[in-house]
């Protein structure tokens, strides 16, 4: 099993990797469908399922569809192109896309919110269709959003989750009791192993520079929110509150009587800074979803700006043993909201940050199995209820305690030799089943938990 640390962090927008950018991802592809199908096309309708219904108004699916349709990828995403675009659309009622003919599409009858119809293989889907002139569809694809922004039709999801069908990797582990055989047998750390699959792949450049992208694009995004205020767009009029308490805490620098337990409040609010930019629709990373986006990128801010000792040139080991630990979760659970709860968005972000950090800071692969396994078995259970259906409450904050978390996590495995009772497997295993079992109000459907229990206006 090979997942690319460029598929687990992928550069994308706002406020939800799996309402958001999945549907655009979805729309794109239907696109090179379309492209590649011999039928003349004059329309097009979208219609979205489950998950994607209920609160797809809260994370812009429809926007986010409409402008896939129109040729927008997450990755190029350009704002104020988008908005001429999607007024043009409202206007005229028709998509104008590079290879195609122009297509009818009436954004208020043809992009439906189907509350009653669940599609079978994913709680995050959804339908598009491509019509004739007469009105008629003759091209339909069916695509499910699986979390972090990873999209498959309905047939590449039947097909199983071990689709990867390219060469393969030196150290191709699928759950962490290989992967810790393969280390103790190779004497490679979790980051060299992950490295040399890297490689292997992609080349040695293409790793080096697109980590250092990476990370760019995750501490850029920190700076905007740690110096950007205002009201969230949505209408719950929720605050930015990164920047005041940013602020604050660069006032109380060099005070003497300063309590301990205000680096939880840095690592709080570089968590904060992020998710604040999601909620706004801005540009942020994957990791391994938009609505725990925070996690990582404040876990390793933390440690280049507050540990002792801390180098730049740990950045790609703390991403390669991220991404090796977000793979096995996505591989063996879920990161999806809509299918497992907040646990396998949060928790996973915990684990895969808190493995990052025990790595960097020395941590055998033993150490980094346990912080990844405390990390996320004190996120199990976690529901997904977010209020209206926006990425801000509870989310926020969420991403500010799971990073707390992930640095106790890497701390407490850091201070023990590895050994513990219950394997990482196990507990990717039990998130797995907490989440089958877990009612759908629960799943990121805004059905439950404070969604309907906090005011929404």
């Amino acid at each position: 099993m090979f997942l690319s640390v460029f598929d687990m962090f992928k550069v994308g927008i706002g406020p939800s990797s799996s309402h958001t950018m999945g549907p655009m991802v979805a729309a794109a592809r239907f696109l090179d469908m379309m492209r590649a199908s011999p039928f003349h096309f004059a329309g097009l309708r979208a219609s979205l399922h489950g998950s994607l219904a209920f609160t797809g108004v809260g994370h812009a699916t429809d926007r986010a569809t409409i402008l896939g349709l129109a040729g927008f990828t997450p990755r190029d995403y350009d704002h104020e192109r988008a908005e001429a675009v999607l007024k043009q659309i409202a206007e005229t009622h028709m998509i104008e896309v590079e290879g195609l003919p122009p297509l009818r599409f009436d954004p208020k009858a043809d992009m439906v919110f189907d509350y009653d119809t669940k599609l079978a293989g994913h709680a995050n889907g959804m339908l598009l269709m491509a019509r004739d002139a007469q009105g008629d569809v003759v091209l339909r694809e069916t695509f499910y959003s699986v979390g972090g922004g990873f999209v498959m039709t309905e047939a590449e999801l039947a097909a199983g989750k071990d689709t990867d069908e390219g060469a393969p990797v030196p150290y191709p582990f699928k759950s962490a009791a290989e992967m810790l055989e393969m280390a103790k047998a190779s004497g490679k750390s979790i980051a060299a192993m992950k490295r040399a699959n890297e490689i292997s792949r992609g080349g040695e450049v293409n790793l080096r520079e697109g980590s250092r992208k990476l990370w760019q694009v995750m501490n850029d995004c920190i700076d905007r929110g740690l110096t950007t205020d205002g009201i969230l767009p949505g209408g719950l009029s929720v605050k930015r509150r990164a920047k005041g308490i940013y602020d604050a805490l660069l006032a109380e620098r060099g005070q003497n009587q300063r309590a301990p337990h205000t680096i939880n409040d840095w690592m709080s609010v570089y968590a904060m800074a992020v998710n604040e930019e999601n909620a706004a629709g801005g540009q942020v990373v994957t990791a391994p979803t938009n609505g725990a986006a925070g996690v990582m990128p404040a876990t390793l801010r933390y440690y280049l700006d507050h540990v002792p000792g801390a180098s730049e040139s740990h950045i790609e080991d703390f991403l390669l043993t991220a991404a090796a630990i977000g793979g096995l979760v996505k591989f063996n659970a879920s990161i999806s909201g809509a299918e497992a709860g907040c646990q396998a968005e949060v928790g996973s972000a915990a684990a895969m940050s808190a493995a990052g950090l025990c790595a960097v800071m020395g941590g055998t692969p033993e150490q980094i199995e346990n912080a990844a396994e405390i990390a996320l078995e004190h996120h199990l259970g976690m529901t997904c209820d977010p209020v209206r259906g926006l990425v801000q409450v509870p989310c926020i904050e969420r991403n500010g305690l799971g990073a707390i978390k992930a640095v106790s996590a890497a701390s407490l495995a850091l201070r023990g030799d590895g050994t513990h009772l219950v394997p990482l497997d196990a507990c990717i295993e039990t998130m797995r089943q907490t989440g089958a079992d877990m009612s759908e109000k629960y799943k990121e459907t805004s059905l439950g938990g404070l969604a309907v229990n906090v005011p929404n206006c």
